[in-house]
């Protein structure tokens, strides 16, 4: 007769029921969840397709979506990601949702929408957007916010002038809100994350008053404001009918989806910074004080423990590589990886503008060759122009960290890394090298998952730091390269002047 296997250190008693937490992350298109236990392993995983959002030809007015469609997406992704829980073998204690920065929509009182959502990317309300940032001037300024053309501030006081069909009990719900009024049947609150771009003011820890009034926009349409990660109630038994989750289950409050993805590669402590390289290039970090950039370049969320969570996007970032065909890139990176620096410089500016780390409307990218302008041939000419593709995002991510740094942000390494650019092994050692610290590739950077932190602080875990601490992969870390230091240095040196050249940065500084 065998004995039986022993149990794993830190394993619930055999027979006990394994606790985990669910993460949910409406984005545009889909909805994804997660069940997550204590040490970050995955139990369940449900998805379910949005209808996508109807946007105005050119990008330059509305962009709605059917908020109807939310909460039965919401309610399908989940109870396939529980329907994968052994019966009596799990027990979800709690559950957090993140959805898009931005995207609200009217509602009535018993939180049924009025009229379509406007999503994050809606420019309807730009020149309310722009009233709203003249009347309260002062408080963006010690914010250090800007109020956009795209802020749903804005939408908010066009909803007061045009959507409300029942104005006597209309109010404003973020995505989250009105998944948390369905999860729990009750009346439900909002975080300060998905409620920054609405102009909720987190270091003042209220709603702009002097704003909603120049805006005309009724104060009690907006909801209660509490950190992330607070108990925002209980699930209700209908609820627990249609999604698998325990009547009594925990709905903790989530955060935006960029906040939540940051959060997923376990950068929250202050100090703590991780580089996106998607499309664009985007740096989010920790901060034990609030951080104000005079440019706009950089805006700031709260963090559930109180700290700030700053952050850039820039315009730039795996766009670079565009016009390459996916197929070529492992062969181009291998070529450029034994070709070494490239001796050109490239900007891989495929827009017009830059917003981060410098903001100017008149930016352009350019490609130099080591005397001049510099074509795009084939053969080694393609690998190096390639290699100096890669090398300008890197001389990006630098301006970025030095800009912070000029702010008086510390960046203690390794940088976390996450997005599709940090799949290449050459690329994140070029990073490491121009940064001069090593990266941290992390193995699970995605919205659900922070959600699931969030859901497991004060769960699992008694604070969001020990749930990242148990929750979070490592990830691999990736060293510079010595031998390619000081050639790195020199192109970079030259990236810089030739910013300052063409009038984009400050003469004599890394940053303007």
């Amino acid at each position: 007769m065998t004995s039986p296997d022993p149990q794993p250190a830190g394993a619930p008693p055999a027979g006990s029921a394994v606790p985990v937490v669910a993460g949910v992350d409406v984005a545009t298109a889909t909805v994804r969840v997660l069940c997550v236990d204590a040490h970050g392993t995955v139990h369940g995983r449900g998805d379910a397709e949005l209808p996508p959002p109807v946007r105005e030809a050119g990008g330059a007015g509305r962009s709605e979506q059917d908020a109807r469609s939310w909460w039965p997406a919401v309610a399908r992704a989940l109870r396939r990601a529980t329907s994968q829980l052994p019966a009596g073998g799990t027990e979800v204690r709690a559950v957090a949702v993140s959805a898009t920065s931005g995207t609200l929509v009217p509602a009535d009182a018993d939180g049924a929408p009025l009229g379509p959502a406007t999503m994050y990317d809606d420019r309807r309300a730009a020149d309310l957007n722009a009233r709203a940032q003249q009347a309260g001037s002062p408080r963006w300024a010690a914010l250090g916010l800007t109020v956009g053309p795209t802020a749903a501030l804005g939408r908010v006081a066009w909803y007061a002038r045009h959507g409300a069909e029942q104005p006597g009990t209309a109010r404003i719900l973020h995505t989250p809100d009105l998944l948390v009024e369905r999860l729990t049947g009750g009346r439900a609150v909002t975080d300060w994350s998905h409620a920054l771009k609405t102009g909720y003011d987190p270091r003042a820890g209220e709603w702009p008053a002097e704003v909603l009034d120049a805006l005309g926009v009724p104060a009690d349409w907006l909801p209660e404001v509490r950190p992330p990660g607070s108990l925002a109630g209980t699930v209700c038994a209908e609820a627990a009918e249609e999604t698998g989750l325990p009547a009594g289950c925990e709905v903790r409050l989530g955060m935006t989806d960029g906040c939540a993805g940051q959060l997923a590669t376990g950068a929250v402590r202050p100090g703590e910074f991780v580089g996106v390289l998607g499309t664009t290039y985007v740096l989010k970090g920790v901060t034990r004080d609030l951080v104000t950039d005079p440019s706009g370049a950089l805006y700031s969320h709260r963090h559930p423990d109180g700290w700030w969570l700053p952050g850039g996007a820039s315009n730039t970032g795996g766009e670079a590589l565009a016009d390459t065909p996916a197929a070529r890139l492992p062969a181009l990176d291998a070529d450029a990886g034994r070709y070494g620096p490239a001796r050109g410089l490239c900007y891989p500016l495929r827009r017009e503008g830059e917003r981060f780390p410098f903001v100017s409307g008149a930016a352009r990218g350019f490609t130099l060759g080591p005397d001049g302008p510099h074509g795009a041939g084939g053969g080694q000419e393609a690998v190096e122009l390639h290699r100096a593709r890669l090398e300008g995002v890197a001389f990006l991510e630098r301006l970025a960290l030095e800009r912070i740094g000029k702010l008086g942000v510390t960046v203690s390494g390794p940088l976390h890394t996450a997005g599709g650019g940090s799949r290449s092994a050459l690329w994140t050692r070029i990073r490491a090298t121009v940064l001069g610290m090593p990266l941290r590739v992390a193995d699970r950077a995605e919205t659900a998952f922070g959600a699931a932190l969030l859901a497991a602080a004060g769960t699992l875990h008694p604070s969001l730091e020990a749930a990242a601490s148990a929750m979070a992969p490592a990830g691999r870390l990736v060293e510079p390269v010595p031998a390619e230091k000081d050639a790195l240095d020199a192109s970079y040196a030259r990236f810089v002047a030739e910013l300052e050249r063409r009038g984009l940065l400050d003469t004599g500084s890394a940053t303007g």
